[in-house]
């Protein structure tokens, strides 16, 4: 991994839910439960996990939209939780990209005004230049100039993505976090945001933070994965080698699960039972009680994040015992695949010579 620029250190985030008669917290829904990570300069690291495990909390608190309950982030060297007051100069230069992009966006405020805001904010552009910059910014996520004087509800979702992209860009950031920005998109304008953010990733030397639930997704935009349980991670390791080999149980089981079109029959699910409550975990570990390769020792004792090689760590007591995928079918839905590649490409070709990104799209 590249230098960090971006540090979470035993980041938690604790819910109060019941209260004694003097107010004082009796009982707690652990959304996020003491995670660290790294994330290097122009690295995208994706976070993964079934629904509720605490990916979205993890990247809120990192840009302040959540206060941690402990822990700490250091951006650059300083810290930007709450336990430092953050210069907003260095706020700025974590950004956020939502999920829904019309819940995200005013619909009082035009295109334009809605990018110009940081413009105002942070003071980057003299007022004179707002114009500009907002077509430039445009320009930037392939929209043209004229899309600043329409509102919200005049664009499509895709369109409205883009706007919250160049909204994001006009902070001028270093590391952006996107919560599950293409999920709500069509396949093929997920295609065409994805190859948005890889290109200016490159161009302006930008580092992700990339929350997803769509694994074929994850593959191809991911320089690292990290894998999340029940507010804890479990596994982390480049994507070449979690899709490849994972060494979790709960990694494995979460990869054969991916639907796989084109098969004659569907095999039985390989997560068995639901996820525990994170109001009350199980002791050891979390996962024991849907986990194959369970022992004693699993139930009792919570095994900690063990490093197994060069960009690879794993919690798990047994993960040497953790053998290949058990099927012959591919670890990551080919059809998916093959299908993003093949947007992606048609993508390119229909961009103009001199830029892959000055096309309007839906």
């Amino acid at each position: 991994m590249t230098q960090p620029i971006l540090r979470a250190i035993e980041l938690a985030k604790h819910y109060p839910i019941e209260r004694s008669f003097l107010g004082r917290p009796t009982r707690w829904l652990r959304a996020v439960d003491g995670v660290s990570f790294e994330v290097g300069r122009g690295e995208t690291l994706s976070l993964v996990g079934e629904s509720g495990c605490g990916k979205s909390t993890t990247g809120r608190m990192l840009v302040r939209l959540i206060e941690p309950t402990s822990g700490r982030v250091e951006f650059e060297g300083h810290r930007v939780d709450s336990g430092a007051a953050a210069p907003r100069q260095m706020s700025r230069k974590i950004q956020f990209i939502f999920q829904d992009p019309y819940a995200s966006l005013n619909p009082r405020m035009s295109v334009g005004e809605t990018i110009a805001e940081p413009l105002r904010l942070h003071d980057l552009a003299p007022r004179r230049r707002y114009k500009s910059r907002v077509g430039e910014l445009l320009d930037m996520v392939g929209l043209p100039a004229a899309f600043a004087g329409r509102y919200p509800h005049e664009l499509s979702g895709g369109q409205r993505q883009r706007v919250g992209i160049a909204r994001a860009l006009a902070a001028e950031p270093s590391f952006i976090v996107c919560d599950e920005a293409v999920s709500a998109l069509d396949v093929s304008v997920q295609a065409q945001v994805l190859n948005l953010l890889k290109a200016l990733k490159a161009r302006l030397g930008l580092s992700l933070l990339f929350i997803a639930h769509d694994l074929a997704v994850v593959k191809h935009i991911s320089d690292r994965v990290a894998v999340m349980y029940l507010g804890q991670f479990v596994e982390i390791a480049s994507a070449a080698e979690l899709f490849t080999a994972p060494r979790h149980p709960y990694t494995q089981a979460l990869l054969a699960s991916i639907p796989r079109p084109g098969f004659g029959h569907q095999r039985s699910a390989a997560i068995q039972g639901d996820v525990p409550s994170p109001i009350d975990p199980p002791t050891g570990c979390r996962f024991h009680t849907r986990c194959p390769l369970k022992v004693e020792i699993c139930t009792k004792v919570s095994p900690p994040l063990e490093t197994i090689g060069a960009a690879r760590s794993v919690a798990c007591h047994r993960w040497r015992d953790v053998g290949p995928m058990p099927t012959t079918e591919p670890l990551v839905d080919e059809t998916s695949s093959t299908r993003i590649k093949r947007l992606l490409a048609s993508y390119r070709e229909a961009a103009p010579a001199n830029s892959h990104l000055q096309e309007s799209c839906p």
